[in-house]
């Protein structure tokens, strides 16, 4: 019965969905869920910015930025690393459906992730806290590679930082790896992790050289309600526009329909 429904609805909106997300939606929804990143990630920026100079004899503020875009550097790589592997995991798991069965159920898993990641930073339901329990499981193997690197001294050991950090457990990352999935294609799920990354990069180049002042800012709740709630109004159009199957121009919706909630957004940030 769900074949034939998302069958049906495909046949209705076109060769793409609405839903799905692109690299310009993937960077704005990582800028605005960025204030979650500060409370993952905050430590080791932290870190960063007071780590004494060494091998590459790198000092003052200077020394302090490099070594935090460095740092990113390795976050987002891993990031697209995953991304890769993931999207590659569902272009074989889609693959054994029928095309537009499989596009269906990547629109939905899409919208669906949207919709939990905006309640998840709005604090009312944790669902995906959940998810960032059993990714804890592989940390436990991952970071003590990272404290190995700690203190930073230096550009390499603050990117290799980056690249083991970009593993943590994250319910933000977790659901840009569902639209990477949904992406079925190892391209397109490293891509759209590239802008996810690079949306998520601002606000943790600032906390490296702003610190507390961001982290408060981040942390007030009208901030984190105020990004939820985008995400959910984001999901919700996403979601009736599957639901109706509606929208005969898909590509120029799935561009406005993402953009032109977030860019109201990041315009008011």
């Amino acid at each position: 019965m769900i074949r034939h429904w998302l069958l049906a609805r495909s046949t209705r909106a076109g060769t793409m969905f609405p839903v799905e997300v692109t690299f310009l939606s993937a960077l704005l929804i990582g800028f605005v869920g960025s204030s979650h990143c500060i409370g993952m990630c905050g430590g080791v920026v932290g870190m960063l910015t007071v780590s004494e100079a060494g091998e590459d004899d790198l000092r003052g503020p200077g020394a302090s930025l490099a070594r935090v875009i460095a740092y990113n550097v390795g976050r987002i790589s891993s990031y697209v690393a995953a991304g890769l592997l993931i999207g590659g995991l569902g272009g074989g798991v889609f693959d054994l459906l029928p095309q537009a069965t499989a596009r269906g159920l990547g629109a939905l898993l899409s919208a669906l992730f949207l919709i939990a990641l905006g309640l998840y930073l709005g604090g009312w339901w944790p669902l995906l806290a959940i998810l960032e329990r059993q990714g804890a499981r592989l940390w436990r193997v991952i970071e003590p590679l990272g404290r190995r690197l700690l203190p930073v001294r230096s550009l390499p050991q603050a990117l290799m930082l980056g690249l083991v950090w970009g593993w943590l457990p994250c319910g933000l990352v977790y659901s840009a790896l569902a639209w990477s999935l949904a992406s079925s294609s190892a391209e397109q799920g490293a891509l759209l992790m590239l802008g996810f990354g690079l949306g998520t990069l601002p606000v943790l180049v600032l906390l490296g050289t702003l610190g507390s002042a961001v982290k408060r800012f981040s942390q007030l709740r009208l901030v984190r309600q105020s990004a939820g709630a985008v995400l959910i109004v984001v999901g919700m159009f996403g979601l009736v526009t599957l639901l109706t199957g509606q929208s005969q121009h898909p590509y120029r919706h799935a561009d406005t329909g993402h953009l032109a909630c977030l860019s109201t957004f990041s315009d008011h940030a």
